[in-house]
This record gives C-alpha cells, sequence and structure tokens, in this order.
C-alpha cells in the first residue's frame, strides 16, 4: 500500500489535467478553435496565465489543420520539439523534419556567420510552401525564417512561433506577429516558451485535423 494519495488510472490524470485547465485558465474570450490550442499548450507548461501573453492569426487552426490534412510536412528547430510530436496524432502520416543536426549546417552556420538554428532553416527550402513550422527553442531561427519569408521565400501555412529565453525570444515573437508575411501563427509574447509549448501546438493542430 502506497504511503501517498494519488490518481494512477492515466485516463483518469488525462481528463482531470483538462478539466483543471479549463477551470482555471480565461479562455472564454477565445475562439472555440483556439481555446482548444491554448487548452493543450497550458497543459504542456503548466501555466495558466500563459493565455494573457496569447498572440494569433485569425486562420491559424483552419490552415493549420488543412495543411496537415493535405499531408503537409511539419519543421521543427530542434530536435526536442520532433520528439514531442505524437506521430499518432498526425493525420496524414506527415514528415517531421529537423536539419539542426544536419551535416551540412555546421558549415553553413560559418559561412553566414549566424547560429546553426538559424542556418538550419535555409536547408528546409521549396519544401516550406504550405508547411508547418514549429519553433520551440530558438530565436535566431524564427527571425530568419522571417528574413526567407520578406524577401518572397516559400510561405508556411502556419508558424508555431515559441522560442524561448532572454535574449531574442520576445523580439523575434514580436516581430513574428508584426509582420508574418502571409503565413498564420501562434505565439506566446516574452520571454516564455519551450519545446513542450511547440510540440503541443503541433497535438492540437494534428487532433483537430483528424477530427475533421
Amino acid at each position: 500500500m502506497s504511503a501517498f494519495s494519488y490518481i494512477t488510472d492515466p485516463a483518469a490524470i488525462y481528463a482531470e489535467s483538462f478539466l483543471r485547465v479549463r477551470q482555471s485558465a480565461r479562455l472564454d474570450h477565445l475562439p472555440a478553435d483556439v481555446a482548444t490550442l491554448v487548452t493543450r499548450l497550458i497543459h504542456a507548461c503548466g501555466m495558466p496565465d500563459l493565455v494573457d501573453d496569447l498572440g494569433y492569426s485569425d486562420n491559424l487552426v483552419k490552415n493549420g489543420v488543412a495543411a496537415l490534412a493535405a499531408g503537409k510536412p511539419v519543421f521543427c528547430d530542434c530536435e526536442m520539439v520532433a520528439s514531442g510530436i505524437t506521430r499518432r496524432f498526425l493525420p496524414a502520416e506527415n514528415p517531421v523534419i529537423v536539419t539542426l543536426n544536419d551535416a551540412r549546417t555546421p558549415d553553413l552556420a560559418k559561412q553566414l556567420g549566424t547560429t546553426r538554428s538559424a542556418a538550419a532553416v535555409d536547408l528546409w527550402d521549396h519544401r516550406l510552401d504550405g508547411a508547418i513550422v514549429a519553433i520551440g527553442n530558438a530565436p535566431t531561427a524564427l527571425f530568419r525564417l522571417l528574413e526567407h519569408i520578406a524577401i518572397g521565400g516559400p510561405v508556411p501555412a502556419a508558424i508555431l512561433g515559441f522560442p524561448v529565453g532572454f535574449v531574442g525570444a520576445a523580439e523575434s515573437k514580436q516581430a513574428l506577429a508584426d509582420g508574418p508575411y502571409g503565413a498564420e501563427f501562434v505565439t506566446v509574447f516574452g520571454t516564455r516558451g519551450g519545446s513542450a509549448i511547440a510540440a503541443a501546438a503541433v497535438n492540437a493542430l494534428s487532433l483537430a485535423a483528424k477530427a475533421d
């Protein structure tokens, strides 16, 4: 017999977790599809007040769901984001692509005089058109993505922009909101973010796509 009292049934834990998110977070001002997505973001980080720093575009969920249903790839800035994506949720066995550890990335970063995270974005090339991008770590990756789009590069269907940290994170997310250049987006302003939140956003869109 355990010395502690806690829920052990997985289904009960799952249901109770999302119930508590809905009870503690202020979601009633959000469109229903966005509220469902934000519920998963909060569940991933345990911060109900995350909604206070939320930024999103009107067709984020609609376009993201359509892209996943069409089999478009999901580009991630790091392996941690990719690892958090639940593959069985993906509606069309969508490729999940990370180029941070591609053999070409270190040399490319040196040539460009930038981070490996930013250089890795250069390897996404034409495949970005209509795809999903999930950034949960590197502000430089988000800045680089926006630079490519601004000069006429392929436009993703949705940018899930959650770089975390104290150098460039807040600024990159503000740049995303100020000029997404035709891409739908969702972000959390300020220093908060992270791989778990970015992966949760992909999972939310995937579940919505499978439900359609």
